[in-house]
C-alpha cells in the first residue's frame, strides 16, 4: 500500500525557509488543512496553514509572523476561530508541537504524517470543526483504504495526546476492515 506524501505548496516552502532562517535550531512542523481534501466528501474552499512548534517558542513564532504581516493566530479559542478565522484565507495557526509527534520530511520541509493528521482532527474539535462527525468518519475510511497507516505510531501519538483509548474505539467502531 502507498505511503502518504502530501504536496508541499510554495507558500509552505517559503514560510518554512523564513522560520528556519530566523530560528535555525527550532523544531517545528508545517502543514496545510488542504491535505484533508483528498479524504473528504465536502471539499473545503478555505484552508489554513498550521505551524506547530516547541512549547517555549510558540509565542516567539507568533510574534515573528505578526511582525512580518502574516495573519497568524496562537492557539485560537472557539470564539476567536468562529469570529476571525472561518471567513478568512491565508491564515496561519500556531500551536504547540506535541513531543514525539509523528512527522515526515518532504522536500526538506518537516510536515505532518497521516497518523498525526488523523489524531489531530480527532483531538482538536475547534481547529478541525469542519471535519467532525460524518466527515471525520469519511476521512478515516478513505485514509485507511488508500494508504499504509502505522497503527502503533498512530496510537502512540494518540497516547501522547491523552486519547489513545478513545481513538482506538473510534477506529474499531468506524472501520470494519482490519488495518
Amino acid at each position: 500500500m502507498n505511503s502518504f506524501i502530501p504536496e508541499i505548496s510554495p507558500k509552505e516552502k517559503s514560510l518554512s525557509k523564513k522560520i528556519n532562517k530566523e530560528f535555525p535550531y527550532l523544531e517545528f512542523c508545517i502543514w496545510n488543512s488542504s491535505f484533508l481534501n483528498e479524504f473528504t466528501i465536502h471539499q473545503a474552499n478555505q484552508f489554513y496553514q498550521l505551524i506547530e512548534v516547541e512549547k517555549d517558542a510558540a509565542q516567539a513564532i507568533f510574534l515573528y509572523l505578526k511582525e512580518n504581516k502574516y495573519s497568524a493566530f496562537l492557539d485560537p479559542t472557539k470564539d476567536v476561530f468562529e469570529k476571525y478565522i472561518t471567513e478568512n484565507n491565508n491564515i496561519i495557526i500556531v500551536k504547540t508541537l506535541i513531543t514525539e509527534a509523528p512527522t515526515q520530511n518532504i522536500d526538506e520541509i518537516n510536515t505532518s504524517s497521516l497518523e498525526k493528521i488523523l489524531v489531530d482532527i480527532f483531538c482538536d474539535e475547534i481547529i478541525f470543526s469542519a471535519y467532525q462527525g460524518n466527515e471525520m468518519r469519511t476521512i478515516y475510511k478513505e485514509a485507511f483504504s488508500k494508504y499504509s497507516i502505522n497503527r502503533s505510531k498512530l496510537l502512540r501519538y494518540a497516547s501522547r495526546r491523552g486519547k489513545k483509548e478513545e481513538i482506538e474505539t473510534y477506529i474499531n467502531s468506524n472501520l470494519r476492515q482490519n488495518y
